[in-house]
């Protein structure tokens, strides 16, 4: 029984990376053997099973021949006889295809570590066309490793996965799994380029697919073209670090973009509500969590209005606060502020500019919230007249604060 450590740990040792979690394939054994050893069984679709100790994860040795279509479409073949060159050859790529024996030495029968010197993605062989999860993850990569660059004859393979319908059976839930993890890396757009020149972003995310190539006026956008634009708001993002619901609310603000008639561009009268629209239904498709969604629909029904908030009445200011729920919710509000900041930024030179609205707002909300809502209330001796009477006095309390 010999025991190697594979995939994404030992590439990122060999890139000077930190190594988060260990996998490691055991070759020559059977699952009885790993059991009667301590290792507890928890793979449901192959045999995996727990360090008693470090509760690391164990592979047995296998192969892969595809069924049916899908990422689930497969038969794994484990048993002692599989080698490891036979384990490592079902990988995605030739970066995560490297192993490392127990004395250290490094088993690369595809050329991982030239491709890691080299910073190509690469796939390992033609199987990589049997799981269309793997143009997810190679895109992620690329949003990772932003240095690396797509392989030809990669992209060629991915380019026929999607045109024989493979990246139709996806998921949903995998989708959004992977679409997450790449919001979440450095440089969010090259995973969407790579989407894009693959084909398959038109295919599970057709709402953003569709932004490139429209334009937006040069005044206000030096870039002009909105999938550019998008791509610079969520890439501001990701350098902020900012979390997840910001990420994906900065993706999706302008997606209503998309969908302005010809006859009106590069002017988006309406973008906002369009915008909705396409949210929701992307959130709904893709099984979107809450609170992603939630920010997301909010960032794109009223990132113009708070762009315009310093033009605004101290009535429509307070408006402005309801119809976002900002009272009640004010981290909610104070993300979708972060998210206008970012599409404030994103722009071809304007990443640098001030933006005063986020503070405006934010002593405005403060204002509004300094209201005992209760006490006004009580004082009411008409309950028809409490909702009116909290209104009025949260209106003055942000007349007070602008006067100041």
């Amino acid at each position: 029984m010999n025991v190697y450590c594979v995939g994404g740990a030992v590439r990122d040792q060999l890139l000077g990376l930190p190594v988060k979690d260990r996998d490691y394939v055991v070759v020559g054994a059977t699952p009885e053997q790993m059991t009667s050893a301590g290792y507890r069984p928890v793979g449901k679709d192959f045999p995996v099973f727990l360090h008693p100790e470090t509760q690391e994860e164990y592979a047995l040795a296998r192969t892969e021949r595809k069924t049916a279509k899908g990422y689930k479409g497969f038969q794994v073949f484990a048993s002692p006889e599989v080698t490891l060159e036979e384990d490592l050859a079902r990988r995605d790529l030739t970066i995560n295809a490297i192993a490392q024996a127990e004395d250290g030495t490094m088993i690369d029968p595809y050329g991982g570590m030239d491709d890691l010197k080299a910073g190509v993605l690469r796939h390992v062989s033609a199987a990589f066309v049997e799981d269309p999860v793997r143009i997810l993850r190679l895109a992620r990569f690329a949003a990772r490793f932003t240095a690396f660059h797509v392989a030809d004859e990669t992209m060629h393979l991915m380019r026929e996965m999607v045109d024989n319908g493979e990246v139709d059976a996806l998921v949903p839930e995998r989708v959004w799994q992977e679409i997450a993890k790449g919001l979440m890396e450095s440089r969010p757009s090259r995973m969407f380029e790579v989407l894009r020149q693959c084909g398959a972003l038109r295919k599970i995310m057709p709402e953003l697919d569709r932004l490139w190539g429209v334009p937006q006026p040069e005044i206000h956008h030096p870039e002009i073209d909105t999938g550019v634009h998008v791509m610079l708001v969520v890439d501001y993002a990701a350098s902020q670090r900012f979390d997840l619901p910001v990420r994906f609310a900065a993706l999706t603000h302008d997606l209503g973009k998309g969908t302005t008639p010809a006859y009106i561009l590069p002017r988006h009268i309406g973008h906002e509500e369009r915008s909705v629209r396409l949210v929701k239904e992307m959130c709904q498709r893709l099984r979107v969590p809450n609170d992603c969604r939630d920010l997301a629909v909010i960032a794109a029904r009223f990132h113009g209005k708070i762009h315009r908030a310093q033009e605004m009445r101290p009535d429509t200011l307070l408006d402005l606060l309801q119809d976002t729920d900002a009272i009640r919710q004010p981290i909610r509000f104070r993300q979708c502020l972060l998210v206008c900041e970012c599409d404030a930024r994103g722009r071809t030179g304007f990443e640098t500019r001030p933006y005063p609205q986020a503070d405006y707002l934010l002593k405005v909300l403060q204002a509004a919230c300094s209201i005992d809502a209760g006490a006004v209330a009580k004082a009411q001796s008409a309950p028809g007249k409490i909702r009116e009477a909290v209104y009025q006095a949260r209106l003055e309390a942000v007349k007070a604060t602008l006067n100041e």
